[in-house]
């Protein structure tokens, strides 16, 4: 054999060496667990992040989460966060090594000297001067989960699940600067009413966070309604009100003036923010649901027996934040413009195997009884809905 026979050789043992070491670190790893408070009840939507890799998701209500990483994820910090707890830190390894996949968070009572308490309104003021400061306001990358299901008669009929990718500046942009769909699935459609929305939906759920319209705090009248903390800061929570059982929850650092919870009466709305590794918040978890009455036909009516000719109609909404990315060089979002048309309409590449390695996070109460609704009309399971409906 001669010498460049052997060079040769040895070039293809080193390129199958390094394809094998590549491939080695790739390999996926799903971790699931849960998150619990000392009572062992679970903590709903606490951050569970890898900061420093900018990866992270969200508890559902009852407190599970799911993550998908890689082996070479091992060595790094599995970081859990809650509002009223404390932080709690474990290397990814050990926590794989735990023969029970169940994190404990600790209390963290906050003891606010009443010296320093500020009014409530001087709260919000500062707050939101501060809002470019306390959140990432450059642009960065989120891909994301979203969902939604059309309820007619207070019955889910209809589900749409969105994967996407977006641009965003956060609070200081009134929605993303860019939005692409990569995946879409939907179940068969038994409504009767079809309500329809002229946007996407993920462009309402912007124009409903008053963080970025930033419309009507000056008619609330705020009042202190507690503290709690977060990752080591006191927060105070301040509540505005402008009629009986309306209302606006904020949950805001007293250090920082960072907003890590807003809670709102208004379509019931709860949006959740978390720390990047630099401590900037960006949008982690959001649901709602908007609920209307809607006029039907006189058949529908006598076949729905119904004394008035309406129904109850709503729409159920859930995101979940699965991944950051905030290198300008690896942002990569193709922009599919306004998508001004609704969520069901918009056509959506459907992929099997993508859905079917998809990690997506634990199912909440609220996804779980939708899903049970839709499968209850006729009794076809959710997943044979799936692969008849989408070609």
């Amino acid at each position: 054999m001669n010498l460049n026979s052997n060079l040769n050789i040895i070039l293809i043992l080193f390129v199958l060496c390094f394809v094998n070491s590549i491939n080695t670190q790739n390999k996926s790893i799903e971790i699931r667990g849960s998150v619990l408070d000392p009572f062992n009840i679970g903590i709903p939507y606490a951050a569970v992040s890898i900061p420093a890799k900018y990866i992270g998701s969200a508890t559902n209500d009852e407190g599970d989460f799911q993550l998908s990483l890689s082996i070479k994820h091992l060595s790094d910090s599995l970081i859990v966060s809650s509002i009223g707890y404390k932080s709690f830190k474990i290397k990814v390894q050990d926590y794989i090594n735990l023969k029970d996949k169940v994190i404990i968070l600790e209390e963290d009572i906050a003891e606010l000297s009443a010296i320093n308490i500020l009014k409530p309104k001087d709260y919000i003021k500062n707050a939101i001067k501060n809002i470019k400061i306390t959140t990432i306001s450059k642009p960065y990358q989120l891909n994301l989960l979203y969902r939604r299901f059309s309820v007619e008669d207070n019955k889910a009929r209809f589900f749409v699940e969105h994967y996407l990718k977006t641009v965003d500046r956060g609070p200081n942009s009134p929605t993303f600067d860019k939005i692409e769909v990569l995946q879409g699935r939907k179940s068969a459609d038994y409504r009767f009413v079809k309500v329809k929305q002229k946007v996407h939906a993920i462009q309402i759920m912007n124009w409903s966070n008053v963080l970025r319209t930033r419309d009507g705090f000056n008619k609330y009248k705020w009042t202190r309604k507690g503290d709690t903390t977060y990752d080591g800061e006191d927060v105070i929570i301040i509540e505005g009100s402008r009629w009986k059982n309306d209302y606006l929850r904020l949950y805001i650092g007293m250090d920082t003036y960072s907003i890590y919870k807003v809670e709102n009466s208004s379509l019931n709305s709860v949006y959740v923010y978390k720390k990047n590794i630099d401590g900037k918040l960006y949008l982690s978890y959001h649901n709602r649901e908007f609920k209307q009455k809607r006029k039907i036909t006189p058949e529908m009516q006598k076949i729905l027996g119904k004394k008035k000719p309406q129904v109850n109609t709503a729409y159920r909404h859930e995101m979940f934040v699965l991944g950051l990315e905030t290198d300008k060089k690896n942002i990569k979002v193709k922009d599919r413009g306004a998508l001004n048309m609704d969520i069901g309409d918009l056509k959506v590449p459907y992929n099997t195997v993508f859905w079917n390695n998809f990690s997506a996070p634990p199912a909440t109460s609220f996804y779980t009884k939708s899903i049970e609704e839709i499968e209850s009309i006729y009794g076809v399971p959710i997943e044979t809905q799936f692969k008849s409906i989408n070609k």
